[in-house]
């Protein structure tokens, strides 16, 4: 759970996408739309706990929709869910060594690139990774507990200082909710839930698998959700219904930092510049976590090098397959430096990667419980084969359908006065989200074909 939360990054989500939600969604309505995009991921979450019990081991996205779709079209999710992770995790490795960059110029510190800092935290991160987990686990929870402390510290200071224009609940009030544009404020919820379904991929490392990934999985996402939409009520509050709006125009980046220095005085304002860093840096190590483990599994099915399914004997952990993500990490770094693309393009790009790319991993992922499950119907309801799993498909695609349709807008494609524009490079990027499982199917022919529907050995 701790790792599906930190690679949501709650301290980047809360500084940086809730400002674009209510400034692109529904204003004051945001909250709302953290816990309808919640609901989604539970009904989500229903199909894939039952399905879980049919994938044993390292469970990927891969891994469940070959269970139901076949070997073919498992192939072609993991070639997406390479993609999306890495652009992710890429985003995230180059804005926190710009952060850096930035932040020890300001303190006197040599003027050194960006690209230097982010290749220091790929080595910190992959000396994490390349130990047990549980490693891991305890520098997440040092962290998250901090960003979330700071969050909560700010809410109650709020609430019993009365905000700007008094505690309120405008912002759950359905004339809010349907206020601007709905529709993107739940896009950008949406977004802020990459990762949540990343508890299955440590599935072999669970001592009760059945249990503790299900609390888990379900955890993650009420947890996510209440806590993304208490952060937007407490900023909302911090500014005032009246002023939400207009403060964040002035600074969309900056809204999170200001009111936390109006209301926790500068040390405030420092400890969230700091556990900002330590957001990014826990997203990424959890991203390197998951993806790490995701190259494990695909060697274990035959669908990569072999020397990438070699455990640590004393760790555990996914060993070589760490190195390799670390050292992938390292080049894609040095080529996009190469090619002058900036920290600032690289996590505009790989945000929006993540966000359509994720959509359309879970909302396949529904399709396949239904499917398995109408050729086998097992010990489960027709909640958890058909009803939960046709609700959390629908909702998805229709995320899907929002995040493409404002495509430009998430890659920063817009006219000066805010209208998104199709370039050259929300078309490319729509590209190569659709020539990831076009590859990843394609080399799936390199292999012989297992009998069986999944692609589990």
């Amino acid at each position: 759970m701790l790792m599906v939360v930190a690679a949501a990054a709650p301290l980047t989500v809360v500084g940086g996408l809730v400002p674009m939600g209510i400034l692109a969604g529904n204003g004051v309505g945001l909250p709302v739309m953290f816990l309808v995009a919640a609901g989604i991921l539970l009904l989500f979450a229903v199909g894939l706990m039952a399905l879980s019990r049919h994938v044993p081991g390292t469970g990927t996205f891969s891994s469940y929709i070959a269970t139901g779709l076949g070997a073919r079209t498992g192939a072609a999710a993991a070639g997406l869910a390479m993609v999306c992770y890495s652009a992710v995790q890429l985003a995230v490795f180059s804005y926190l060594g710009a952060t850096l960059s930035s932040s020890f110029t300001a303190l006197g510190a040599p003027d050194i690139h960006w690209t230097l800092y982010t290749l220091v935290s790929i080595t910190v991160v992959g000396f994490l990774g390349y130990r047990r987990i549980e490693l891991s686990s305890k520098v997440l929870v040092v962290v998250l507990l901090a960003e979330i402390g700071i969050i909560v510290l700010l809410g109650l200071v709020v609430v019993f200082t009365g905000g700007s224009d008094g505690i309120n609940l405008t912002p759950f009030s359905l004339e809010n909710i349907l206020s601007g544009s709905p529709a993107l404020g739940l896009m950008f919820a949406l977004a802020g839930f990459i990762g949540f379904e990343s508890t299955v991929v440590y599935r072999s490392e669970a001592a009760n698998p059945d249990k503790t990934i299900r609390r888990a999985t379900y955890g993650s996402a009420i947890f996510v959700g209440v806590f993304y939409a208490f952060a937007a009520w407490t900023l909302i509050m911090a500014a005032g219904p009246s002023n939400i709006v207009a403060e964040t125009e002035k600074n969309p980046a900056g809204l999170l930092a200001e009111l936390t220095d109006r209301y926790l005085g500068e040390v405030g304002a420092v400890t969230v510049a700091l556990l900002f860093l330590g957001s990014m840096f826990a997203a990424v190590l959890s991203l390197h976590n998951v993806i790490s483990r995701y190259q494990y599994s695909l060697a274990r099915h035959g669908m990569a090098p072999a020397v990438l399914g070699k455990v640590h004997a004393r760790h555990g952990s996914p060993s070589v397959s760490a190195l390799v993500q670390v050292a992938t990490a390292a080049t894609l770094v040095l080529v996009v430096n190469a090619l002058g693309v900036t920290a600032e393009q690289l996590f505009s790009w790989g945000a929006a990667i993540g966000s359509i790319a994720i959509a359309l991993l879970m909302a396949v992922t529904c399709l396949s419980v239904i499917v398995y499950f109408h050729r086998n119907r097992d010990n489960t309801t027709a909640w958890q084969r058909l009803i939960a799993p046709l609700l959390g498909a629908s909702g998805l695609i229709i995320g899907s359908l929002l995040i493409v349709t404002n495509y430009p807008l998430l890659v920063g494609e817009t006219q000066p006065d805010g209208t998104p524009v199709w370039g050259v490079v929300s078309i490319g990027l729509l590209i190569i989200v659709l020539a990831a499982p076009v590859i990843g199917w394609l080399l799936s022919f390199t292999r012989p074909l297992p009998k069986e529907r999944s692609i589990m050995p």
